[in-house]
């Protein structure tokens, strides 16, 4: 057997566990993020909705930026900061403003609607950007676990819609212009480097954002406070986006964005455990349709 032979034979296994790396990668991410609007509600106990979102983002270009430097990474290439400034501008800047904007009016499980839709739009953005096309039967998926998720979050909150809606509208569509363009520069430059160039980038904004919104809006410091900073800052800036951007590198952002149709049944049980939200018994029922909904957009192409 020859070399080359054995590489053939090989590449299949290293191609099933890539998959399973992946996959594994942006469920951590979607788990991360799903603490997200507990955080962020939380952190506005703290701090004013402006204030809140850019020391969110300097706090979190801090560490993104220390460990830039102290591993010496090289800047990216000319060609790659276009796609960093809509990384930026989609998922560090505009989906945490018009998401915190929109919480302070609407409840975390009617804010969960959104983040129900965003992997279909994130899945059509995809497409359009990269000229992708799934199948029927993945698109059926899709649809059907979009619909589980928007039946079950506007069952929760009565079925009303918040003055926050076109926050959370804008919110969706610029998120999935970032993580669609963030999912392409993860096959270039590790995900890590894609998420902390496009904060450090956002730096300057952020620094300027903090003095304005601490000097305009009230801080009244407490424990709840400072931890949804920290965890929306650390966790959903950084963390979560490096293993998010990880993952939809190995599978692909059409297939990673849809297993984020569990992020809102995660968030509802995070609103439970941390702030005290009563949870619906149609919840398990949900959750499992939601889950043989991923199983097949996970099996078909």
């Amino acid at each position: 057997m020859t070399a080359q032979n054995s590489a053939t034979l090989a590449s299949p296994i290293a191609v099933r566990g890539s998959a399973r790396g992946g996959t594994a990668l942006a469920a951590l991410g979607v788990t991360t993020f799903s603490l997200t609007f507990p955080g962020t509600a939380w952190g506005l106990e703290s701090f004013g909705p402006w204030s809140l979102v850019a020391l969110r983002g300097v706090l979190a270009a801090v560490v993104a930026g220390g460990l830039l430097l102290a591993l010496r990474v090289p800047l990216p290439a000319r060609e790659h900061w276009a796609g960093l400034s809509v990384v930026a501008m989609g998922v560090v800047v505009g989906f945490p403003l018009l998401t915190t904007l929109a919480l302070q009016t609407s409840t975390t499980s009617h804010a969960a609607v959104v983040v129900g839709l965003l992997p279909l739009t994130t899945a059509v953005v995809s497409s359009l950007r990269t000229g992708a096309r799934p199948s029927g039967r993945f698109w059926s998926a899709a649809v059907t676990g979009a619909a589980v998720v928007l039946g079950f979050t506007l069952g929760q909150s009565g079925g009303s819609l918040s003055t926050g809606d076109l926050y959370l509208f804008g919110a969706l569509l610029v998120c999935a212009a970032g993580y669609t363009e963030g999912g392409r520069l993860a096959r270039v430059l590790p995900g890590w480097q894609v998420i902390g160039w496009a904060l450090v980038l956002c730096l300057p904004v952020g620094l300027v954002g903090s003095a304005v919104g601490l000097a305009y809006e009230p801080v009244h410091l407490n424990w709840h406070g400072v931890a949804g900073l920290v965890w929306v800052a650390a966790g959903s800036s950084f963390f979560g986006l490096y293993v998010w951007y990880r993952g939809m590198a190995e599978i692909g952002a059409v297939r990673a964005s849809q297993l984020q149709l569990a992020q809102p049944l995660l968030t509802l049980v995070w609103s439970v455990a941390l702030l005290g939200e009563r949870l619906s018994p149609a919840a398990p029922v949900a959750a499992c349709a939601v889950l043989v909904c991923i199983a097949v957009t996970q099996r078909v192409k």
